[in-house]
């Protein structure tokens, strides 16, 4: 039948203990309570270090799911065409990657999804560093049978291309920290000239603005110098296949635009570019084309066809694929201005404070901070490139550093999430919540507002040591606005996150803020979240790390009009969920929109 399911059986490796449990999945197994004689739906022995689940065998009653006390248990069902393209699993019970991007030469391929959907995966197996298996992890495949498998197709090409090593493929990894661990001693400088191969090194060091750091060790670069580094490194390669896995973490604006035009600089005949990337404003600029990625992460990921930029990301946002007719989202996410905000203005009782003119200097760098107030129910968004103080101002709210002129900042209680976060503590999540929120994590409607659409109830259990960069986000966010405080600061609370989670946390953050009348200070790269979040913004300007000035808070229209301007860059909305998009440089809306002034749209 044409609507059989197919069963997938996912065991978590981190979370699955045999000998620490009662084995509670193969007691109350129902097959395995029948006394099948043959192999078993559920194996555990003592020396399983996992429990092994029959995928044929399975009846999908879900019950070991409920069963288990770590939770380590998944079992989703699939329509049987999604076997028939299955393109790689890792092991039994692990992982499983349906369909591949089909990447076009001359053009740019945008991969966009969650985390843990199998973008990575994807890229490993069309960069050749990985043979796709076609689901058959225990005997693999021979090139001949996955040609045969993608015969038809655009891919069979692609592969047969990789089968006679005719294609170079260059990657740029994902977590550049691992640069600077494997080649930390090494000089900027020298590393970039060994991998001059096109040419182009002058020109790289210009448009990403190395010229600073190209006496230093790359062990001692930041993350966003690494990050350019890296993408110097990649761009100045000869290859007919390069990846970029998300390459504007650690970037701000200016310096994401600059990245998007040296990757789009690599397009030729005879070449591929794929970018997986979360900035969705970003993503738009760079790509020719975008496959979205659904499913469920960690258990399945399916790539669909390629859309053209504005529908892939539109359809990714809707959380509805037309030509499957399929909903993998319950809720579109939609970017309409949140009228809250003004109505809250209307409020007789808003406090207001001032702050006055004030100034830091830190050794060679000094900021100027222009006077200015804020008020109750208002978020406030910082805007400026890397280095230009943003950071330090958060800080002397927090009452972290002091201003240098004695200038008296409103005594205010603060809550403040770092940028960067390092875990001390030793136990799990919960008890870290108890211990620095108890009543508000004990709430029902900090509940249903924040740890919900936060997806906490999974890492609960989870000692906080071993979180990911994007799990210790989320729990980073649940705690700053689970503490009491008049202003809450919040430093880059997109880092880590994926595009889907990056709108959640602004409308979770906007919606407290909101309903707690309180005030927030909010630095951010990302401009769709930058965009969502703004009542008004703070626009700093100057020579970054050396001279810098923080303009007074200005209304979100003028402030961006001013920033854009200073980026050369103009934005317009899309008319179906209202995103930020910035327009090609030099396309007729972008010339039609500088010569008015109107650098960037709030409504269209």
């Amino acid at each position: 039948m044409s609507d059989k399911l197919t069963r997938i059986a996912i065991v978590n490796e981190d979370r699955c203990k045999p000998q620490k449990c009662r084995q509670e999945c193969k007691r109350s197994c129902p097959v395995v309570r029948m006394g099948n004689k043959g192999k078993q739906c559920i194996e555990v022995t003592p020396k399983s270090k996992i429990s092994f689940i029959s995928e044929t065998l399975c009846i999908g009653c879900g019950i070991c799911v409920k069963k288990c006390p770590f939770e380590a248990i998944n079992i989703i069902n699939l329509p049987t065409n999604l076997e028939k393209a299955t393109t790689h699993r890792y092991s039994a019970n692990s992982f499983k990657l349906h369909r591949l991007p089909v990447p076009r030469p001359n053009q740019v391929l945008g991969l966009v999804g969650t985390n843990g959907i199998g973008k990575s995966t994807a890229l490993k197996v069309l960069c050749g560093k990985m043979k796709p298996n076609l689901g058959r992890y225990d005997e693999e495949p021979s090139w001949q049978e996955v040609l045969q498998h993608f015969r038809g197709s655009e891919l069979q090409s692609y592969f047969q291309k990789i089968v006679e090593d005719k294609i170079k493929a260059l990657t740029k990894p994902q977590y550049v920290e691992s640069i600077a661990k494997a080649v930390g001693e090494n000089n900027v400088r020298d590393m970039l000239m060994k991998s001059n191969e096109r040419g182009k090194m002058e020109e790289l060091i210009e448009q990403l603005d190395l010229k600073d750091v190209l006496d230093r060790k790359v062990g001692q670069l930041s993350g966003g110098e690494l990050q350019r580094f890296a993408i110097a490194i990649a761009a100045s390669r000869n290859a007919d296949m390069y990846a970029f896995d998300e390459p504007s973490s650690y970037l701000d604006i200016k310096q994401r635009l600059a990245a998007g035009r040296v990757i789009r600089s690599l397009l030729r005949p005879d070449a591929y570019v794929i970018v997986v990337e979360h900035d969705l404003s970003v993503l738009d600029y760079l790509s020719d084309f975008v496959c979205c990625l659904y499913g469920v992460p960690s258990v399945y990921g399916v790539v669909t066809m390629p859309f053209s930029v504005r529908e892939g990301i539109n359809i990714f946002l809707d959380g509805h694929i037309p030509t499957e007719n399929l909903r993998f989202r319950q809720e579109a996410l939609q970017f309409k201005m949140a009228e809250a905000a003004e109505e809250a203005f209307q409020n007789d009782k808003i406090r207001n404070y001032d702050y006055p003119n004030m100034s830091k200097t830190q050794g060679s760098f000094k900021l100027e901070i222009e006077s200015g107030s804020f008020s109750d129910s208002e978020i406030v968004v910082m805007l400026g490139e890397n280095g230009t103080g943003k950071t330090t101002f958060i800080k002397m709210l927090a009452g972290i550093g002091q201003p240098d002129d004695g200038a008296v900042l409103p005594k205010l209680n603060v809550s403040y999430k770092p940028q960067t976060i390092n875990p001390k503590f030793e136990g799990t999540v919960r008890e870290l919540l108890i211990r620095k929120i108890k009543v508000m994590f004990m709430h029902p409607q900090f509940e249903t507002d924040v740890l919900k659409p936060l997806n906490i109830a999974p890492l609960l259990d989870q000692k906080v040591l071993y979180l990911s960069g994007g799990e210790l986000q989320r729990v980073a966010i649940v705690i700053c606005l689970g503490t009491p405080a008049d202003v809450y600061l919040i430093d880059e609370p997109s880092a880590y996150l994926d595009s889907e989670q990056r709108i959640i946390a602004a409308k979770v953050i906007k919606r407290s803020i909101l309903h707690m009348k309180k005030t927030a200070f909010i630095v951010e790269h990302d401009f769709i979240m930058a965009t969502y979040l703004a009542d008004r913004v703070i626009v700093f300007d100057g020579q970054p790390s050396v001279k810098t000035r923080a303009n007074k808070p200005q209304t979100l229209l003028t402030g961006m009009n001013k920033f854009l301007k200073s980026l050369e860059i103009t934005f317009r909305r899309d008319p179906t969920n209202y995103r930020p998009r910035i327009n090609k440089f030099e396309s007729i809306k972008d010339r039609e929109q500088k010569a008015s002034g109107c650098y960037f749209f709030l409504e269209e």
